[in-house]
C-alpha cells in the first residue's frame, strides 16, 4: 500500500498513548508485542503474559536474553523488579476473572459492531490457533485492536460483518491502524484519528463498513 501511514512502532506508541498508568495489561501475539518496547517511562505499566508472567518487561538486547523466559508468542522477554511467575491456570484466572484493565489483541477483521476474529483464517496452510484470544476478549475490562489496515492484498479487514470465525462477538472497543484510530460506538464506527495527508474518501475506500467522522478529528502523524 503506497500513501501515508504510520510506521510499526509508531501504530504502538500511539496505542501506548491510551494505556492508563497503572494497568494491568496483556499484550497478544504479533503486532501488539511491540507495544511493551514503546511505554513512557512516565507511566507504570504491569504487563502480563497468558503462560504465566506479571511484570513482563521490554524485548531484551541482542544477545542478553534468556531462553526460558519468553512471552505466549515464544519470544524473549524481560522482567522488572518485582516481576513474577506462576501456573498457567492461575494466568488464566486473571484473565477469565476480570482482573487485566487492558488487552491489546491482533485482528485478521474487526466488524463494526466490534466483532472480533483473529485466530482462523481462508488462507490454506495458515492453521487456526486460538490461543487465549476468546478468553482475554471477553475478560478484560478493554479490548484494543492492533492492525493494518487492509490484507497484503489490499483486501479491507474492517468489514460489516466478520466472514472469519469470531474470537467474540462486539468486544472491540478501539481499532488501531497504519492509518487511523477509529472508536466502535453504538452507532457504527467513529473515526478518531486520521493519518495525516490522507483524504477521508481514501480511508472509506479502503475500509469495508462505512465510517463516521469525529467533529474534532486529530491527524496522526
Amino acid at each position: 500500500m503506497t500513501g501515508p501511514r504510520l510506521s510499526l512502532p509508531d501504530m504502538a506508541r500511539r496505542v501506548a498513548q491510551d494505556i492508563p498508568d497503572g494497568a494491568y495489561v496483556n499484550l497478544g501475539i504479533g503486532l501488539p508485542t511491540l507495544v511493551g518496547d514503546v511505554v513512557s517511562p512516565e507511566k507504570e505499566i504491569v504487563f502480563h503474559s497468558e503462560n504465566g508472567i506479571l511484570g513482563m518487561g521490554p524485548a531484551p538486547a541482542p544477545g542478553e536474553g534468556d531462553p526460558e523466559l519468553i512471552n505466549a508468542g515464544k519470544q524473549q522477554v524481560t522482567l522488572v523488579p518485582g516481576g513474577s511467575f506462576f501456573h498457567h491456570t492461575d494466568s488464566f484466572m486473571m484473565m477469565r476473572g476480570g482482573h487485566i484493565d487492558v488487552t491489546v489483541l491482533g485482528g485478521y477483521q474487526v466488524s463494526e459492531r466490534g466483532d472480533l476474529a483473529n485466530w482462523a483464517t481462508d488462507e490454506v496452510g495458515h492453521p487456526p490457533a486460538v490461543g487465549g484470544a476468546m478468553d482475554l476478549a471477553v475478560g478484560a475490562k478493554r479490548v484494543l485492536v492492533l492492525m493494518t489496515h487492509t490484507t497484503k492484498d489490499g483486501r479491507p479487514k474492517i468489514l460489516p460483518q466478520c466472514t472469519f470465525p469470531l474470537t467474540a462477538a462486539a468486544v472491540v472497543d478501539r481499532i488501531y491502524t497504519e492509518l487511523a484510530v477509529i472508536e466502535v460506538t453504538p452507532e457504527g464506527l467513529l473515526v478518531r484519528e486520521m493519518v495525516a495527508g490522507l483524504a477521508r474518501d481514501e480511508l472509506q475506500s479502503r475500509t469495508g463498513a462505512r465510517l463516521a467522522f469525529a467533529d474534532d478529528l486529530v491527524a496522526l502523524t
